[in-house]
C-alpha cells in the first residue's frame, strides 16, 4: 500500500497493544474509496500472522434496521457460547433468536452487553482476539451500542478493536472518545506511484485528468484507470454540473454491469437488495435460477466473491451502484422475492416488503409495527424506533401515522438518541390536529432540546405546551412542567423560574404529586423548604414502586432539598428500574444526579464510578448537558484529591467552545472545580476569584445560580482569608444570607455558620463554629463537616487551646483519610502535630468499609482476580484495583491473602 506509512504504523501499535500496553481501540475514518477496507484486510492478515483470532463484521445498509444483526455477524463464530454461565448464554440466545421457545419478557440491555463482553473475554482467554468492524456507518444502532460498551471495557483483556467508517458517518459511540486515524487523500506523488503500479497505467493528458478527478482517492484512481482502459473515464463529458465524487464512483461501478449477461445483473440486484450476502437466502429467493452460475461473470470482473456461504461485494459502493443502476421495478422484484424467501423471519421480511412498497400500505406498516414491538421486547429500542418510523411512512391513516411517529420518538428516547427524538417528534404536528398527540410530541421535542444544552428553546416549547393544556389536560401539563423544571434548573434564569411559577399556578394541584413536588422544588428549594418536604413526603407515600417517572422526579426533589441520603436511595432505585427496562436515554441524567448525591454524601469512589458511567452514557446519547456536568464533577474530585493540574486542565477542556451563559448551573460548577484546583495548588488569589464568580458583582451580591452557588460560601470564605479578601467575601455572605430567609436546610445553615466563623470577628467565631457542628444531621455531608472541624481546630490551636482542638482535628483527619482528600489530610495531620498529638493513622475497622468496598473485599477474599471482580460488579479492573488500594489500609493488611482472615464472618442465622 502506497502513501499509508503513518496509518500502517498506527495499526501496528494497535496490534501490539493486545498485551495491554497501549490503547486497544482504533478508529479509521475516511471518504468512500479512501482505502479503509484495504487497511482492514491488511490488519486481518497481520493479525493472523501474529496468531490472533480474527472476528469481522461489515455493516450493511440492508440490515441497518435489524436490531443486533451486526454484532451477530461479528460473534457468530463464537456462538452459542456453551462455556458461559447459564444467564449469559440465555441472554445471547434470546438476543440472537437461538432460544427454542420464545420469551415474552424484555431483555435487559445491560445483561446483553455484559454477556457479549463475557463471550469475548472467554474466547480471548483461549487465544488473543482481533475485532474488525468495517463500514460501521451502516451498522444497526443496537450493534453500535453493544460495540461501544465492549470497546470501553477491553482493558485487561487480550483483545484489540479496529473500526472503520466513513468520515462523515462515524457512529456516535466512536466519534470522539477513542484514538482516530483520518485516512486522507494520497499525496500527488503517492497517487502517481499507485497509477504506475496498475496493469495499464495512464499517460499524458489522461493521467492528469485522472489525478485531478480522483483528488487522491485510491479507489477512484484505480477505477478511473480501469474505465480509461475500457474507453470510459467516468468524467462528465456533457459539460453539465459535475456530480459529487461519490456519485461519480457509484456510476463508475454501475458501468461494470453493462457488459454482463442479464441473468447476472438480475442476480446482482438480488445480492444488493439482500444486503446480508447469505447465499442460502439468495437460493431460496430465486429457486428457478442458478444464482451461483449467474454470478460467475460478476466474479470474473471482481464485482463479487463467493466464499464460506457468503456473496461478498468488492466494495460497499458496488451495492449502491447496482441498486442505482437498477430500475425500481427490478429492485422491487428482488425485494419481493426475498420477502417470500424469508417467510420464517418476520422482521427481515417486513423490511423487504417495506422496500418493495409502491405507496402507503397498511398491512406492511402493521408488520413493521409488530417487528418494532418484538425489538422493543428485546430491549432493542433503536431498532424499534427505526421500524416504527418506517411503519409511519407506510401508514395510510394520518392519525395512526402520527401515533406511530410518536411511538418511534418515545423508543428513540429510551434508546438514548435525543437528536433523533427531535427529528421524529417534529413531524407529528404536520399529521394530526389532535391536541393531545401534538402536545405529547412537543413534550418529547422539549426533552430532546433540554438534553443538548438548548434550554432556551426547550423551555419555549415546553412552557407553551404546559400553558395550553393547563385546563384541558392538567395531567399532561404537569408532566410537561416537570420536564421543563429540569431545564429551568440548569438554565438558572430568573425569568424561566418566574414562568414556571406562573404556569404552575394554572394547573390543578390534584395531579401527579411527584411531578408537582419536583416542579415546585426546582424553582426555589431554599425558601419554602418545609412545605416542599411535605409535598415530597406525600408523593413518596403515593408513589408506585416501579414508576420511573415518579422515582426520577422524587430523586431529584430530595436531592435539591438536601435530603441527600434519601436521594441516594431513590436514585439508586431509579437506576435499577432503568437498567431492567434498558432505558439508556434516561440513564445519563439520572446517573449524573446520583453521582452528585453520592459526592455530597461522602461516597466519593462511588460518585467517581457514577460520573464515569454518566459521561459515557451521555456521550453515546448526545446529551451534552450531562457530558459536560460529569466532566466537571470528575475534575472536582481530582482537585479535592490533590491532582490540581489535571483537574484544572479537565475543567478547562470540558467547557471549551461552550457558552456557559446557557446553563448557569454548569457555569457555577465549572467555577467551583477551577477554584478548588487553585486552592489546592496554593494559588489562593485565583481560588477566591473563581469562587467569587459564582456570585454576582452587584451592589448587593446574589448567587449566579440560585441553588448551586450558595453551597460554596464556606469555601469562598476560606479562600478569602488566605487571599486577604475578607471584606468583599463578608459582603457576599451577608447579602446571600439575607436573601435566603429562615427556612433553610441544616446543611445550608452549617455552610453559612462556617463562612461567618471564618469571616467574622473573634468574639463571634466560636459561636458560629459550634453552631455549624451542633446539628448531628449534618453528618450526612461528611466532607463539609470535616472542613468545619479542621477550621475550628486550627482556630482553637492558634488560641493555645490545643486540648480542645485535638478531637476536632482527629475527626477531620479520619474523614479526609477515608475520602482520600490528600491536601486536607496533610493539613489536618500537620495541625495535629502542632497541637501536640501524633496524627491518627489507625486503620478503620472492617465494618467501616463502604458497601462497594465490602463487596470487592469479599470477592477478592474468595480468590477472584480484579478482572473477575470487575465482570461481576460491572467495573473496570483498574477501578477494582483502586478500591483494593483503599481497602487494605482500612483493614490494616498488605496482601490479598490476608483478606479471608481479616474480614469478619456474617453471624449465623
Amino acid at each position: 500500500m502506497l502513501g499509508r506509512a503513518a496509518e500502517l504504523a498506527r495499526i501496528e501499535e494497535l496490534l501490539g497493544a493486545v498485551d495491554g500496553t497501549g490503547p486497544q481501540v482504533l478508529v479509521l475514518t475516511g471518504e468512500p474509496g479512501a482505502g479503509k477496507s484495504t487497511l482492514v484486510d491488511w490488519t486481518a492478515e497481520q493479525g493472523r500472522a501474529r496468531a490472533l483470532r480474527v472476528l469481522r463484521v461489515r455493516g450493511s445498509e440492508g440490515e441497518a434496521g435489524l436490531g443486533l444483526s451486526g454484532v451477530h455477524q461479528l460473534l457468530h463464530p463464537l456462538l452459542p457460547g456453551d462455556a458461559l454461565p447459564a444467564p449469559q448464554r440465555e441472554a445471547l440466545d434470546r438476543a440472537f433468536g437461538l432460544s427454542a421457545a420464545p420469551d415474552e419478557s424484555a431483555l435487559e440491555q445491560l445483561s446483553l452487553c455484559v454477556s457479549v463482553l463475557a463471550l469475548i473475554g472467554d474466547a480471548a482467554a483461549q487465544r488473543p482476539l482481533l475485532l474488525l468492524v468495517d463500514d460501521a456507518q451502516w451498522l444497526d444502532l443496537g450493534s453500535v451500542d453493544v460495540l461501544g460498551f465492549l470497546a470501553r471495557r477491553l482493558e485487561g483483556k487480550p483483545v484489540v478493536l479496529l473500526l472503520a467508517a466513513r468520515e462523515d458517518s462515524v457512529p456516535a459511540r466512536f466519534d470522539r472518545d477513542f484514538p482516530q486515524v483520518a485516512i486522507g487523500p494520497l499525496r500527488r506523488a503517492a497517487a502517481g506511484l499507485l497509477l504506475d503500479a496498475l496493469p495499464s497505467p495512464p499517460r499524458g493528458r489522461a493521467r492528469t485528468r485522472i489525478l485531478q478527478e480522483a483528488a487522491g482517492n485510491p479507489l477512484a484512481l484505480i477505477e478511473l484507470t480501469r474505465a480509461l482502459a475500457r474507453g470510459r473515464t467516468g468524467t462528465d463529458q456533457g459539460g453539465g454540473a459535475a456530480l459529487p465524487l461519490t456519485a461519480r464512483l457509484e456510476n463508475l461501478f454501475a458501468a461494470e454491469l453493462t457488459g454482463l449477461p442479464e441473468s447476472t445483473r438480475e442476480a446482482l440486484v438480488l445480492v444488493a437488495a439482500a444486503g446480508t450476502g447469505h447465499l442460502a437466502d439468495l437460493l431460496r429467493a430465486a429457486p428457478s435460477s442458478d444464482v451461483v452460475q449467474a454470478l460467475v461473470p460478476a466474479e470474473r470482473v471482481a464485482l463479487v466473491r463467493i466464499e464460506d456461504g457468503q456473496v461478498l461485494l468488492r466494495h460497499p459502493l458496488v451495492r449502491s451502484a447496482i441498486l442505482h443502476a437498477a430500475s425500481f421495478a427490478e429492485r422491487r422484484q428482488a425485494h419481493l422475492a426475498l420477502a417470500s424467501a424469508l417467510a420464517g423471519e418476520p422482521d427481515r421480511r417486513a423490511w423487504h416488503l417495506a422496500a418493495a412498497a409502491t405507496g402507503q400500505d397498511a398491512e406492511i406498516a402493521d408488520a413493521l409495527a409488530e417487528s418494532a414491538e418484538r425489538a422493543r421486547a428485546r430491549g432493542g429500542y433503536a431498532a424499534a424506533a427505526a421500524a416504527l418510523e418506517r411503519a409511519a411512512e407506510l401508514t395510510p391513516a394520518p392519525q395512526l401515522r402520527a401515533r406511530r411517529l410518536l411511538m418511534a420518538a418515545q423508543a428513540a428516547m429510551f434508546a438514548g438518541h435525543p437528536q433523533w427524538v427531535g427529528e421524529i417528534s417534529g413531524r407529528v404536528g404536520d399529521l394530526t390536529e389532535d391536541a393531545r398527540l401534538r402536545a405529547e410530541a412537543s413534550l418529547l421535542g422539549g426533552w430532546a432540546l433540554g438534553m443538548t444544552l438548548r434550554h432556551e428553546e426547550a423551555l419555549t416549547l415546553l412552557f407553551g405546551v404546559a400553558e395550553a393544556t393547563a385546563t384541558s389536560a392538567p395531567d399532561l401539563a404537569l408532566s410537561t412542567l416537570s420536564t421543563a423544571a429540569t431545564s429551568v434548573y440548569h438554565s438558572g434564569s430568573a425569568f424561566h423560574r418566574s414562568e414556571l411559577r406562573r404556569i404552575g399556578a394554572l394547573i390543578d394541584e390534584t395531579g401527579d404529586p411527584a411531578a408537582l413536588a419536583w416542579s415546585r422544588a426546582a424553582v426555589d428549594p431554599h425558601r419554602r423548604r418545609s412545605q416542599l418536604l411535605g409535598l415530597s413526603k406525600d408523593a413518596l407515600a403515593a408513589m408506585a414502586p416501579e414508576s420511573l417517572a415518579d422515582l426520577t422526579a422524587l430523586g431529584a426533589t430530595t436531592w435539591i432539598l438536601d435530603e441527600t441520603e434519601q436521594a441516594v436511595r431513590l436514585l439508586g432505585q431509579t437506576m435499577d428500574v432503568i437498567r431492567r427496562a434498558g432505558s439508556a436515554g434516561m440513564n445519563a441524567s439520572v446517573t449524573q444526579t446520583l453521582a452528585l448525591a453520592l459526592f455530597e454524601s461522602g461516597s466519593w469512589t462511588a460518585a467517581q464510578d457514577a460520573a464515569d458511567e454518566a459521561f459515557w452514557t451521555a456521550t453515546e446519547a448526545g446529551a451534552d448537558n450531562v457530558t459536560l456536568g460529569s466532566c466537571l464533577l470528575q475534575a472536582t474530585l481530582l482537585a479535592l484529591r490533590g491532582d490540581h493540574a489535571t483537574a484544572r486542565a479537565q475543567a478547562m477542556e470540558a467547557v471549551r467552545g461552550v457558552d456557559l451563559r446557557r446553563s448557569l448551573n454548569l457555569q457555577v460548577r465549572h467555577r467551583y472545580a477551577a477554584g478548588m484546583a487553585a486552592f489546592v495548588a496554593g494559588d489562593h488569589a485565583d481560588a477566591y476569584e473563581q469562587l467569587r464568580a459564582t456570585f454576582t458583582r452587584d451592589f448587593r451580591p446574589a448567587p449566579v445560580h440560585y441553588h448551586a452557588s450558595v453551597y460554596h460560601l464556606g469555601d469562598l470564605a476560606a479562600a478569602a482569608v488566605r487571599a486577604g479578601r475578607t471584606d468583599d467575601a463578608r459582603t457576599v455572605v451577608e447579602a446571600v444570607e439575607h436573601g435566603l430567609g429562615p427556612d433553610r436546610s441544616p446543611r445550608l445553615s452549617a455552610v453559612l455558620h462556617r463562612a461567618a466563623a471564618l469571616l467574622g470577628g473573634v468574639e463571634r467565631a466560636e459561636d458560629h463554629f459550634r453552631a455549624a457542628l451542633a446539628d448531628s444531621t449534618t453528618d450526612c455531608w461528611p466532607f463539609e463537616k470535616a472542613l468545619t472541624r479542621l477550621d475550628f481546630g486550627e482556630w482553637l490551636r492558634r488560641r493555645h487551646r490545643s486540648a480542645e482542638a485535638r478531637p476536632h482535628l482527629n475527626a477531620a483527619l479520619e474523614c479526609f483519610q477515608r475520602l482520600d482528600a490528600r491536601p486536607w489530610t496533610d493539613r489536618a495531620a500537620s495541625e495535629l502535630r502542632a497541637a501536640g498529638a501524633p496524627a491518627a493513622t489507625a486503620a478503620s475497622a472492617p465494618g467501616e468499609l463502604t458497601v462497594r468496598e465490602r463487596q470487592i473485599a469479599e470477592l477478592a477474599a474468595q480468590g477472584l482476580t480484579n478482572r473477575d471482580i470487575g465482570a461481576r460488579l460491572y467495573l473496570s479492573p483498574r477501578t477494582v484495583g483502586y478500591h483494593l488500594h483503599k481497602i487494605f489500609p482500612k483493614l490494616g493488611i498488605h496482601t490479598r491473602a490476608q483478606l479471608r482472615d481479616t474480614l469478619p464472618q456474617d453471624p449465623p442465622q
